[in-house]
């Protein structure tokens, strides 16, 4: 278990530079939010590969750009479509089987959404084993406005997939669906695979560790109890700070508290 940051932090900047500049920080440990349909490619990743061997860095997880179309091209009624899908996501998992990262992160579909919950599980299923060819776990986000909102719903997939049900965990999102990320980890915390982290304060949902009111001991504890050998990384957005070096202020924070 560690505490990274990913590139996602840094966007609009380019995928490859927000990596370096992470290193530069010093950060160990990475998500990699890919951006663009060439970025999937393997010659991305051996762009990529250069960089976290220069830095020492581990990447863990990859977190395609496709989450805004998962909805119209995974989870829509039109099958042929999932299908083509498909083949996008399997250049995903190999890429990611590439740089060395075992995570593939989905959103899933917005609700109300077009297809049943039965039908929404089968199609997840698929992706899990098409990532299983590359050694990559396919995880569900919880998301605001998306289904995996809501535990009811996560339950019913958990249900469904059985032991291939693996979550990513954000505190953000649980915080904006409504419910409290204390309670949504001691639910899931045996399905929890990968956590995004950020504070949050009354007036703010999403702030630098450090900057808000969350309590990490707890969570920290609650994950430790349950045998937690995933990371937890920084996810932030680029206007929740003002400088780089406050990733940098909030990782050492965490680091010191964990």
């Amino acid at each position: 278990m560690s505490i990274g940051i990913s590139t996602a932090c840094l966007y609009p900047q380019n995928t490859e530079d927000a990596l370096e500049q992470l290193g530069k920080l010093g950060v160990k440990t990475c998500e990699v939010f890919l951006n663009s349909v060439s970025e999937t490619s393997l010659d991305f990743a051996k762009v990529l590969n250069r960089i976290k061997d220069e830095y020492g860095i581990r990447i863990v997880s990859v977190h395609p750009f496709s989450s805004f179309s998962e909805t119209y091209m995974l989870f829509g009624e039109y099958q042929r479509r999932y299908l083509d899908a498909l083949d996008f996501y399997k250049r995903c998992f190999e890429f990611t089987q590439a740089v060395g990262a075992g995570i593939s992160i989905i959103h899933g579909s917005l609700v109300p959404g077009k297809i049943t919950a039965t039908e929404y599980f089968s199609r997840f299923s698929k992706l899990i084993e098409t990532g299983k060819e590359f050694g990559v776990t396919v995880a569900q986000e919880n998301v605001n406005r998306h289904f995996s909102e809501t535990p009811v719903f996560l339950r019913m997939m958990k249900k469904a997939l059985g032991d291939d049900f693996k979550m990513v965990f954000d505190i953000k999102q649980a915080v904006r669906a409504g419910y409290s990320p204390t309670e949504f980890a001691k639910e899931f915390k045996n399905d929890i695979i990968h956590i995004h982290v950020s504070d949050n304060s009354p007036t703010n949902d999403c702030l630098p560790p450090s900057k808000g009111n969350f309590d990490y001991r707890n969570l920290f504890s609650i994950m430790e109890n349950a045998d937690y050998k995933g990371d937890y990384i920084i996810e932030l957005y680029r206007w929740n700070f003002s400088d780089p070096s406050e990733l940098a202020e909030s990782l050492d924070y965490l680091q010191n508290i964990k």
